[in-house]
Formats: structure tokens, sequence, C-alpha cells
């Protein structure tokens, strides 16, 4: 499964996670009392296995997140349907 990240520090940056549920945070467990990276949609392929995960700065609108995550073509790119988290 491969984590992007929309906004913050690291945006646009992209890296490759083990398992097969993505945390709900990333990182997962900082400790350190630092805003974190917040799961907002993944994207699943036709035999429901995860292709990639979008996590958002925690200061950006969901609206936002759609468009960046749509402009990156990642649904196309992974051959994936997003799934938004609820």
């Amino acid at each position: 499964m491969r984590a992007l990240f929309v906004g913050g520090t690291v945006d646009n940056a992209e890296l490759d996670m083990d398992g097969n549920t993505p945390p709900k945070h990333y990182p997962e467990n900082t400790g350190a009392g630092q805003s974190r990276y917040n799961l907002h949609h993944v994207g699943q392929r036709n035999g429901g296995e995860i292709a990639y995960a979008v996590y958002a700065a925690p200061d950006l609108a969901s609206s936002e997140v759609q468009r960046i995550a749509s402009e990156r073509d990642y649904a196309r790119r992974f051959e994936a349907k997003p799934q938004e988290i609820a």
C-alpha cells in the first residue's frame, strides 16, 4: 500500500506502508503532541485490496484534499476507486 500526503510539511510525499489496513494517523504514535496527518480516504481495487491511503494535514478542508487528490489523479494512477473514511 502506498501512503500519499496532502498539505503540511510533507505535501506531495509518498511512502510504502506494510499491512492491509492504514492507520488513522501518520505517524501513528508520535507521543510528542505534534499534529499528525489524518487518514482522509483510501483507494480500493475491485478485489477490495487497498492500493493507496491519502493522508491530509489536520488544518486542510476535506474539499481541498479531494480537489488536490483529483488533480494528482491518484485513482487513475493506482487503478482504484476512492473511498472516503467516515
